[in-house]
Protein backbone atom coordinates (compact mmCIF):
# COMPACT_ATOMS: atom_id res chain seq x y z
CA UNK A 1 0.00 0.00 0.00
CA UNK A 2 1.46 3.42 -0.81
CA UNK A 3 2.13 5.96 2.24
CA UNK A 4 -0.55 8.49 0.42
CA UNK A 5 -3.22 6.02 0.39
CA UNK A 6 -2.18 4.87 4.10
CA UNK A 7 -2.09 8.19 5.42
CA UNK A 8 -5.58 8.78 4.18
CA UNK A 9 -7.07 5.79 5.45
CA UNK A 10 -5.66 6.71 9.34
CA UNK A 11 -7.32 10.30 8.71
CA UNK A 12 -10.71 8.62 8.00
CA UNK A 13 -10.20 6.57 10.67
CA UNK A 14 -9.34 9.17 12.99
CA UNK A 15 -12.22 11.14 12.05
CA UNK A 16 -14.93 8.39 12.87
CA UNK A 17 -13.24 7.43 16.53
CA UNK A 18 -12.20 10.72 17.50
CA UNK A 19 -10.98 9.92 20.94
CA UNK A 20 -9.04 7.09 19.67
CA UNK A 21 -5.96 9.07 18.47
CA UNK A 22 -4.20 7.73 15.53
CA UNK A 23 -2.63 4.65 17.06
CA UNK A 24 -2.20 1.68 15.13
CA UNK A 25 -4.99 -0.23 16.46
CA UNK A 26 -6.81 -0.38 12.43
CA UNK A 27 -3.51 -1.50 11.05
CA UNK A 28 -3.53 -4.91 13.29
CA UNK A 29 -7.43 -5.61 12.65
CA UNK A 30 -7.49 -5.05 9.45
CA UNK A 31 -5.52 -7.50 7.72
CA UNK A 32 -7.09 -10.43 9.70
CA UNK A 33 -10.19 -9.21 9.04
CA UNK A 34 -9.48 -9.39 5.20
CA UNK A 35 -7.82 -12.94 5.59
CA UNK A 36 -11.04 -14.02 7.64
CA UNK A 37 -13.32 -12.93 4.81
CA UNK A 38 -11.28 -14.14 1.91
CA UNK A 39 -11.04 -17.50 3.43
CA UNK A 40 -14.72 -17.71 4.08
CA UNK A 41 -15.36 -17.03 0.47
CA UNK A 42 -13.01 -19.64 -0.39
CA UNK A 43 -14.49 -22.25 2.38
CA UNK A 44 -18.08 -21.58 0.32
CA UNK A 45 -16.48 -22.16 -3.23
CA UNK A 46 -14.65 -25.15 -2.27
CA UNK A 47 -18.20 -26.46 -0.88
CA UNK A 48 -20.29 -25.48 -3.52
CA UNK A 49 -17.77 -26.81 -6.99
CA UNK A 50 -17.48 -30.25 -7.86
CA UNK A 51 -14.99 -31.81 -10.33
CA UNK A 52 -18.22 -32.23 -12.92
CA UNK A 53 -18.73 -28.31 -12.58
CA UNK A 54 -15.69 -27.68 -13.84
CA UNK A 55 -16.19 -26.61 -17.59
CA UNK A 56 -13.80 -28.28 -20.49
CA UNK A 57 -13.30 -27.01 -23.95
CA UNK A 58 -15.17 -29.58 -26.01
CA UNK A 59 -13.26 -31.24 -28.99
CA UNK A 60 -14.57 -31.75 -32.58
CA UNK A 61 -17.50 -34.04 -32.03
CA UNK A 62 -21.06 -35.33 -30.17
CA UNK A 63 -21.63 -32.14 -28.16
CA UNK A 64 -21.20 -32.48 -24.40
CA UNK A 65 -24.37 -31.75 -22.77
CA UNK A 66 -25.37 -30.41 -19.09
CA UNK A 67 -22.40 -32.78 -17.03
CA UNK A 68 -23.95 -32.19 -13.56
CA UNK A 69 -27.58 -33.59 -14.77
CA UNK A 70 -25.87 -36.26 -16.64
CA UNK A 71 -23.94 -37.33 -14.25
CA UNK A 72 -27.23 -36.86 -11.73
CA UNK A 73 -29.41 -39.61 -13.73
CA UNK A 74 -26.41 -41.78 -14.37
CA UNK A 75 -23.96 -42.10 -17.12
CA UNK A 76 -25.39 -45.31 -18.30
CA UNK A 77 -28.78 -45.24 -18.46
CA UNK A 78 -30.87 -46.62 -21.02
CA UNK A 79 -32.57 -43.91 -23.08
CA UNK A 80 -34.90 -43.45 -25.44
CA UNK A 81 -32.45 -41.86 -28.87
CA UNK A 82 -33.24 -38.26 -29.05
CA UNK A 83 -33.50 -36.73 -32.97
CA UNK A 84 -35.58 -39.62 -34.80
CA UNK A 85 -37.22 -36.83 -37.17
CA UNK A 86 -34.92 -36.82 -40.82
CA UNK A 87 -33.73 -33.19 -40.21
CA UNK A 88 -30.18 -34.60 -39.93
CA UNK A 89 -29.64 -33.33 -36.09
CA UNK A 90 -27.04 -36.10 -34.33
CA UNK A 91 -27.86 -35.75 -30.81
CA UNK A 92 -26.76 -37.84 -27.55
CA UNK A 93 -24.31 -40.85 -27.83
CA UNK A 94 -26.99 -43.47 -27.32
CA UNK A 95 -26.06 -45.48 -23.82
CA UNK A 96 -25.43 -48.51 -23.67
CA UNK A 97 -28.27 -50.95 -22.65
CA UNK A 98 -28.81 -52.55 -18.98
CA UNK A 99 -24.89 -50.99 -18.55
CA UNK A 100 -23.23 -50.75 -15.25
CA UNK A 101 -23.47 -47.47 -13.60
CA UNK A 102 -20.66 -44.98 -14.12
CA UNK A 103 -18.65 -45.91 -11.95
CA UNK A 104 -18.38 -49.50 -12.08
CA UNK A 105 -18.12 -48.94 -15.74
CA UNK A 106 -14.74 -47.06 -15.18
CA UNK A 107 -13.51 -49.43 -12.99
CA UNK A 108 -13.78 -52.39 -15.70
CA UNK A 109 -12.30 -50.18 -18.53
CA UNK A 110 -9.78 -48.01 -16.91
CA UNK A 111 -7.00 -50.42 -16.89
CA UNK A 112 -7.68 -51.57 -20.73
CA UNK A 113 -6.26 -49.99 -23.29
CA UNK A 114 -6.36 -50.35 -27.24
CA UNK A 115 -3.79 -49.78 -28.98
CA UNK A 116 -4.41 -48.54 -32.22
CA UNK A 117 -2.85 -50.09 -35.12
CA UNK A 118 -0.53 -48.40 -37.62
CA UNK A 119 -1.84 -46.15 -40.59
CA UNK A 120 -0.73 -48.43 -43.28
CA UNK A 121 -1.93 -51.94 -41.55
CA UNK A 122 -5.06 -52.44 -43.80
CA UNK A 123 -6.27 -50.77 -47.47
CA UNK A 124 -9.26 -51.88 -46.64
CA UNK A 125 -11.99 -51.41 -43.75
CA UNK A 126 -13.33 -54.27 -41.61
CA UNK A 127 -16.67 -56.13 -42.26
CA UNK A 128 -18.14 -54.54 -38.86
CA UNK A 129 -19.22 -51.65 -39.45
CA UNK A 130 -22.49 -50.99 -41.28
CA UNK A 131 -23.03 -50.56 -44.87
CA UNK A 132 -23.75 -46.20 -44.45
CA UNK A 133 -20.18 -46.31 -43.17
CA UNK A 134 -18.54 -49.11 -45.98
CA UNK A 135 -20.25 -46.79 -48.53
CA UNK A 136 -17.21 -44.46 -47.61
CA UNK A 137 -14.30 -47.14 -47.56
CA UNK A 138 -12.35 -46.09 -50.34
CA UNK A 139 -12.49 -42.63 -49.13
CA UNK A 140 -11.99 -43.70 -45.48
CA UNK A 141 -8.61 -45.33 -46.29
CA UNK A 142 -7.57 -42.81 -48.41
CA UNK A 143 -8.39 -39.88 -45.51
CA UNK A 144 -6.67 -41.85 -43.10
CA UNK A 145 -3.60 -42.78 -45.25
CA UNK A 146 -2.85 -38.47 -45.24
CA UNK A 147 -3.63 -38.19 -41.69
CA UNK A 148 -1.45 -40.94 -40.47
CA UNK A 149 -4.03 -42.76 -38.54
CA UNK A 150 -5.46 -46.07 -38.66
CA UNK A 151 -8.83 -46.16 -41.68
CA UNK A 152 -10.13 -49.00 -38.78
CA UNK A 153 -10.10 -46.08 -36.16
CA UNK A 154 -11.18 -43.53 -38.46
CA UNK A 155 -14.21 -45.90 -39.16
CA UNK A 156 -14.80 -45.78 -35.78
CA UNK A 157 -15.25 -42.71 -35.18
CA UNK A 158 -17.26 -42.06 -38.14
CA UNK A 159 -19.62 -44.57 -37.36
CA UNK A 160 -20.88 -43.62 -33.55
CA UNK A 161 -20.40 -39.75 -34.89
CA UNK A 162 -22.69 -39.70 -38.02
CA UNK A 163 -22.99 -43.12 -39.59
CA UNK A 164 -21.99 -41.79 -42.57
CA UNK A 165 -24.68 -39.08 -42.74
CA UNK A 166 -22.50 -36.02 -44.39
CA UNK A 167 -25.11 -33.71 -43.57
CA UNK A 168 -25.44 -34.74 -40.01
CA UNK A 169 -25.45 -31.29 -37.85
CA UNK A 170 -25.63 -31.75 -33.94
CA UNK A 171 -27.48 -29.82 -31.26
CA UNK A 172 -24.13 -27.48 -30.61
CA UNK A 173 -23.28 -27.17 -34.02
CA UNK A 174 -20.69 -30.05 -34.82
CA UNK A 175 -20.89 -30.97 -38.79
CA UNK A 176 -20.30 -33.48 -41.22
CA UNK A 177 -19.60 -37.28 -41.35
CA UNK A 178 -16.74 -36.32 -38.38
CA UNK A 179 -19.40 -33.80 -36.27
CA UNK A 180 -16.70 -31.11 -36.44
CA UNK A 181 -16.95 -28.21 -34.26
CA UNK A 182 -16.93 -24.87 -36.43
CA UNK A 183 -13.87 -23.31 -34.85
CA UNK A 184 -11.64 -26.03 -36.54
CA UNK A 185 -12.64 -24.71 -39.27
CA UNK A 186 -11.11 -21.50 -41.48
CA UNK A 187 -13.23 -19.34 -43.45
CA UNK A 188 -12.35 -20.98 -46.58
CA UNK A 189 -13.51 -24.06 -45.72
CA UNK A 190 -16.87 -26.23 -46.43
CA UNK A 191 -17.14 -27.95 -43.39
CA UNK A 192 -19.80 -30.53 -44.89
CA UNK A 193 -17.66 -31.21 -48.05
CA UNK A 194 -16.45 -34.89 -47.07
CA UNK A 195 -12.68 -34.51 -48.07
CA UNK A 196 -13.36 -31.26 -45.60
CA UNK A 197 -14.41 -32.38 -42.99
CA UNK A 198 -12.03 -35.71 -42.76
CA UNK A 199 -9.24 -33.29 -42.76
CA UNK A 200 -9.92 -31.31 -39.50
CA UNK A 201 -11.48 -34.23 -37.77
CA UNK A 202 -9.07 -36.68 -38.65
CA UNK A 203 -6.42 -34.37 -37.70
CA UNK A 204 -7.73 -33.35 -34.35
CA UNK A 205 -7.63 -37.75 -33.83
CA UNK A 206 -4.68 -37.82 -34.70
CA UNK A 207 -3.60 -35.50 -32.04
CA UNK A 208 -5.52 -37.08 -29.97
CA UNK A 209 -3.63 -40.24 -30.35
CA UNK A 210 -0.49 -39.04 -29.77
CA UNK A 211 -1.97 -37.24 -26.70
CA UNK A 212 -3.11 -41.11 -25.68
CA UNK A 213 0.37 -42.52 -26.60
CA UNK A 214 -1.19 -44.57 -28.99
CA UNK A 215 -4.18 -45.56 -26.90
CA UNK A 216 -7.27 -45.99 -28.84
CA UNK A 217 -9.67 -46.05 -25.99
CA UNK A 218 -8.13 -42.66 -24.11
CA UNK A 219 -8.08 -40.58 -28.03
CA UNK A 220 -11.54 -41.59 -28.48
CA UNK A 221 -12.47 -40.35 -25.03
CA UNK A 222 -9.87 -36.70 -26.27
CA UNK A 223 -12.03 -36.63 -29.67
CA UNK A 224 -15.43 -36.24 -27.57
CA UNK A 225 -14.17 -34.67 -24.56
CA UNK A 226 -11.31 -32.41 -25.44
CA UNK A 227 -7.54 -33.67 -25.56
CA UNK A 228 -7.11 -32.20 -22.22
CA UNK A 229 -9.53 -35.21 -20.86
CA UNK A 230 -6.78 -37.59 -21.65
CA UNK A 231 -4.52 -36.36 -18.66
CA UNK A 232 -7.41 -36.22 -16.23
CA UNK A 233 -8.40 -38.56 -13.66
CA UNK A 234 -11.42 -40.70 -15.55
CA UNK A 235 -13.68 -40.09 -12.87
CA UNK A 236 -13.69 -36.08 -13.62
CA UNK A 237 -14.50 -37.52 -17.27
CA UNK A 238 -18.07 -36.14 -18.65
CA UNK A 239 -20.71 -39.10 -18.77
CA UNK A 240 -20.86 -38.63 -22.61
CA UNK A 241 -16.91 -39.12 -22.19
CA UNK A 242 -17.43 -42.14 -20.91
CA UNK A 243 -20.08 -43.35 -23.00
CA UNK A 244 -17.99 -42.15 -26.18
CA UNK A 245 -15.04 -44.12 -24.69
CA UNK A 246 -16.83 -47.39 -24.13
CA UNK A 247 -18.16 -47.31 -27.86
CA UNK A 248 -15.62 -46.86 -29.40
CA UNK A 249 -12.66 -48.65 -27.60
CA UNK A 250 -15.51 -52.31 -28.02
CA UNK A 251 -15.95 -51.37 -31.80
CA UNK A 252 -12.34 -50.61 -32.58
CA UNK A 253 -10.98 -53.56 -30.63
CA UNK A 254 -13.96 -55.79 -32.97
CA UNK A 255 -12.71 -54.42 -36.04
CA UNK A 256 -8.72 -54.78 -35.46
CA UNK A 257 -8.77 -58.82 -34.28
CA UNK A 258 -9.99 -59.42 -37.55
CA UNK A 259 -13.86 -60.16 -36.38
CA UNK A 260 -16.63 -60.31 -38.89
CA UNK A 261 -19.48 -58.62 -36.50
CA UNK A 262 -19.00 -56.50 -33.27
CA UNK A 263 -20.91 -57.09 -30.50
CA UNK A 264 -20.13 -54.00 -29.12
CA UNK A 265 -21.20 -52.25 -32.19
CA UNK A 266 -24.46 -54.37 -32.17
CA UNK A 267 -25.13 -52.99 -28.75
CA UNK A 268 -25.16 -49.50 -29.79
CA UNK A 269 -27.45 -49.77 -33.28
CA UNK A 270 -29.86 -51.43 -30.23
CA UNK A 271 -29.41 -48.77 -28.02
CA UNK A 272 -30.00 -46.10 -30.40
CA UNK A 273 -27.65 -45.99 -33.43
CA UNK A 274 -30.05 -48.24 -35.47
CA UNK A 275 -31.88 -44.31 -35.65
CA UNK A 276 -28.62 -42.86 -36.80
CA UNK A 277 -28.31 -45.22 -39.58
CA UNK A 278 -31.29 -45.25 -40.74
CA UNK A 279 -31.49 -41.23 -41.52
CA UNK A 280 -27.72 -41.62 -43.08
CA UNK A 281 -28.99 -44.83 -45.18
CA UNK A 282 -32.16 -42.39 -46.19
CA UNK A 283 -29.36 -39.85 -47.40
CA UNK A 284 -27.18 -42.16 -49.47
CA UNK A 285 -29.92 -44.14 -50.93
CA UNK A 286 -28.85 -47.69 -49.42
CA UNK A 287 -31.59 -49.34 -48.44
CA UNK A 288 -32.23 -50.17 -44.61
Amino acid sequence: MSRARYETTLEATAAAFPNQGRGCLTGYILPPLAVLIIGTLLAVFALTVTPENISVQAAASTPIHDRVLDSAVGAFIPSEPKGASTSGTVDTIPAPPAAPPKAALQMTFINEPVQAAPADSSSTLSPVFTPEVQYWSDAITRWSHAAGVDPNLAATVMQIESCGDPSATSGSGAMGLFQVMPFHFTAQDSPYAPDTNALRGLNYLRRSLSAANNDARLAFAGYNGGIGVIGRSEWTWPAETIRYAYWGSGIYADAISGKSESTRLNEWLTAGGSGLCSRAGNRLGIDN
